[in-house]
């Protein structure tokens, strides 16, 4: 096996996973530091930024050829993801107790996504040079995939996985902290 398609298995079937497990490790921290009663909707709604942040460029490096313009929503989404989680976690740190399993789960989902991004720059390599050098002619639109990484059901039973480590527990958490910060707004009867 060559190479390259060592580091895309290494992508599919160990750092994705772990992202999603690191993400749900963070969930089940937020639910035992009652996350709705203290830090609130506020905070759970920027994981759910967060999440949304990764899993665009995730979805797009998995349906799409990677070209000038992957890598540049890939780079941008980083970027962003990071700013994010350092104003989470700056928020949160005043509000709640943020334990040493917490702190874990945040090296991860920090990690993680800059390891990813890197193996999709070694992995497209050309691609980087052109994005550097600016030779963006033709590089600028969606181009799907001819076969999928991981075989054809690979996105389907990664998109299955991820709703049920991330996306239904973060729902979950917007749904407990919108349910109390109404609480906290209705007038006393």
């Amino acid at each position: 096996m060559e190479t390259g398609q060592l580091l895309i298995n290494a992508l599919l079937f160990v750092f994705l996973p772990l992202w999603g497990i690191a993400g749900f490790v963070d969930w089940c921290c937020h639910r035992a530091t009652r996350i709705e009663s203290t830090s609130g909707l506020k905070e759970s709604l920027m994981h759910s930024v967060m999440g949304i942040q990764v899993g665009i460029p995730i979805l797009m490096c998995l349906l799409f050829r990677v070209n000038v313009l992957v890598l540049l929503v890939c780079l941008a989404a980083w970027v962003l993801h990071e700013t994010i989680a350092h104003w989470d976690v700056h928020y949160a740190s005043t509000r709640r107790k943020i334990t040493i399993w917490e702190m874990h789960a945040h090296s991860y989902l920090a990690t993680l996504p800059f390891y990813m991004l890197a193996m999709i720059f070694v992995i497209n390599w050309p691609v980087v040079l052109d994005l550097v050098q600016f030779n963006w002619q033709g590089q600028m639109q969606l181009q799907r995939m001819e076969y999928a990484h991981g075989g054809e059901q690979y996105l389907t039973y990664y998109l299955i996985f991820m709703a049920i480590v991330c996306g239904l527990p973060y729902l979950e958490e917007n749904v407990r902290c919108l349910r109390q910060a109404l609480r906290k707004e209705a007038p006393a009867v």
